[in-house]
């Protein structure tokens, strides 16, 4: 008896391991599966009002006391409240403390209304209707002729459909400006000597101007200049060493030592990088002189990257939303090198010191 109870055990530990890849196979599957309920939870999180809610109390708080001060209508929704908090906590949208306490973690943080450098409006937006209808198109674009997912669900790309939706435009543009606040406080405490010795920069697509105004009021000896489509600068008025013009990228770039182009290429297909960076290499003089462009934006695949899985996943997921947006990319720096040389700059730079992004100068 005791030797078949051995052998029995042994058979069991022979086949646990396939067993268990299989198991580990399905939940990966189910993790993807149910990846938007993820979005969803955390988006209800936010529109709830938890961050400020917990923002606001500047302190652990208990269940209860956040529970009151949520709007829920009808008193039985408290009891489904403890699912979601499971999953903001292992999600790592906030930290729990004893006897059910909660308080924020850095990233629910960045979702705390009116957060000059939050996340929060670019949240909000990428989980709009508008962007996840493009997604759901990506197998279709894959199999038509239509330029990009979005267009396929649109009929139009998603720049002509925020000229025709100017709110949802201004929303967007609301949301860059966010992010443009975040990385303009990591350019000029962190990399502040790649603007040593400029006199003049263009912040190409630079928006409403979050980053220049920001750079113009930490090196006032640079006069910066802010240059978008027209629509978008509107009646915008600059003052001191900073202005605003309107224009286009591909006709021409107002001529400076420094142009800036803070994620704007992955927005673009190759051949249109080339053209964007042959106009930027027009308006600057030779490396001699000062001349050169600073291009934020990610570079996959690299190594100093890798350990992290939060920058990696995200490079992903950006990859994919430039190519259902624009059917464009993120880039390896074998791909950048490719834009520069086709460009005609002769040297190039990369830091990687903007978590996901990197800091990327090329020379004429």
């Amino acid at each position: 008896m005791t030797n078949l109870i051995k052998t029995s055990n042994l058979k069991m530990s022979t086949n646990e391991n396939g067993c268990t890849d299989l198991l580990r196979a399905q939940a990966q599957i189910w993790n993807h599966m149910f990846s938007f309920i993820n979005s969803s939870a955390a988006k209800c999180a936010v529109q709830l009002g938890i961050p400020d809610i917990l923002y606001k109390h500047d302190k652990p708080m208990s269940f209860s006391n956040l529970s009151a001060e949520l709007p829920l209508v009808h008193p039985s929704k408290v009891s489904f409240l403890p699912i979601l908090m499971r999953f903001l906590v292992h999600s790592g949208f906030l930290n729990q403390h004893d006897q059910n306490h909660y308080s924020l973690t850095p990233a629910s943080r960045l979702l705390v209304t009116n957060n000059p450098s939050g996340t929060r409006s670019h949240f909000l937006i990428n989980h709009d209707q508008l962007l996840q209808k493009a997604s759901f198109e990506l197998s279709s674009w894959f199999q038509n002729d239509s330029p990009t997912a979005f267009h396929t669900a649109y009929g139009i790309s998603f720049w002509d459909y925020f000229v025709e939706k100017p709110k949802l435009g201004e929303s967007f543009n609301d949301a860059m400006a966010s992010d443009s606040i975040l990385v303009a406080n990591v350019l000029i405490t962190e990399c502040k000597y790649v603007f040593e010795g400029l006199t003049s920069l263009v912040d190409v697509g630079g928006g409403t101007g979050t980053v220049a105004i920001a750079i113009a009021k930490a090196f006032p000896m640079i006069n910066c200049t802010v240059f978008d489509l027209p629509h978008v600068i509107g009646d915008l008025n600059g003052s001191g060493n900073l202005e605003f013009v309107g224009g286009s990228m591909f006709d021409k770039i107002p001529n400076a030592n420094a142009i800036l182009l803070k994620w704007i290429l992955h927005d673009w297909s190759d051949e249109d990088c080339v053209k964007i960076l042959k106009k930027c290499k027009e308006a600057i003089p030779c490396r001699e002189k000062g001349g050169k462009v600073i291009i934020i934006d990610m570079v996959m695949e690299d190594p100093k990257l890798i350990s992290d899985e939060e920058f990696v996943r995200a490079q992903h997921n950006m990859d994919l939303l430039m190519m259902v947006l624009y059917a464009a990319k993120e880039r390896t720096k074998k791909e950048w090198e490719k834009l520069f040389t086709e460009s005609g700059f002769t040297q190039y730079k990369i830091t990687p010191s903007l978590g996901s992004r990197s800091l990327i100068e090329i020379y004429p």
